[in-house]
């Protein structure tokens, strides 16, 4: 088991909720009527943080939970000190902390950006695009992909401008990439060779990439994704803070990520 900011927060949960009931199941032992006054501290503590932090585990664990983009893999659409939403319940209602799905709902599709469970270390959580679904035949080469033997069309539109922490993007290629419908934006370095593969996605993996193609660790250096390790779906920016930039992005803020 990975521990992380779940794990902690429900022991927290569980730590306060245990002391408040047992305090209030020894009151009424006694036959004595609760007083605020009168109650330790530590139940004083426990009373008044118990719902608060319930109330941001259950939000957490089955609605959405926040994260910070701390690199440039999903250049341009991501940008360093995005701040993102993650809906929780779209790939199914999973257990908090030991993350088994006990409501399926919906399956990834082609183009959706990901958060996951790095599979090499599972503590660790990374975000990006889903390429190719379980049985898909993903094609890479020369810096264009082909999926289920379909060309994914590329349209350049000219050469990127990076800003802040993104600045050492500046230069590269950017391009509007369709991917089978899903049109997003993606990065290339033509002066960094690119390998040609071919990979058959097993069944219950998604095959991942980042939008910053010659920068970012992705399934074409480490593999696939297994459904166990999804964590979500990113959809929104409801902050950015640059601060090698402006601070504070406001024209990024309400952006809905696809």
């Amino acid at each position: 088991m990975d521990f992380d900011f779940s794990f902690f927060l429900f022991v927290a949960t569980v730590v306060t909720g245990v002391i408040w009931g047992i305090y209030l199941l020894w009151l009424k032992s006694r036959g004595t009527a609760f007083n605020e006054e009168n109650e330790p501290v530590i139940v004083e503590y426990a009373r008044s943080f118990f719902p608060i932090v319930l109330i941001v585990l259950l939000l957490r664990s089955f609605l959405a939970e926040p994260f910070r983009i701390p690199s440039g893999s999903m250049m341009p659409t991501l940008l360093v000190g995005d701040f993102i939403l993650v809906n929780k319940f779209t790939y199914g209602i999973r257990l908090p902390v030991l993350n088994k799905k006990i409501i399926a709902l919906n399956e990834p599709q082609r183009g959706d950006i990901v958060v996951f469970r790095y599979p090499k270390e599972p503590s660790v959580d990374y975000i990006k695009r889903v390429i190719g679904l379980p049985g898909d035949k993903v094609v890479y080469d020369n810096k264009t992909l082909t999926v289920n033997d379909i060309p994914v069309k590329q349209v350049s539109l000219g050469r990127y401008q990076g800003l802040g922490q993104g600045q050492d993007m500046t230069g590269a290629e950017h391009l509007s990439e369709d991917l089978t419908g899903i049109e997003h934006s993606i990065l290339v370095r033509t002066e960094v060779p690119s390998g040609a593969f071919a990979y058959i996605v097993p069944e219950g993996n998604y095959f991942v990439m980042g939008d910053n193609r010659d920068n970012s660790n992705d399934s074409r250096y480490w593999g696939t994704v297994p459904e166990e390790n999804l964590v979500g779906k990113a959809f929104f920016i409801w902050m950015n803070w640059d601060w090698q930039h402006k601070g504070i992005g406001f024209d990024r803020i309400g952006t809905v990520l696809k």
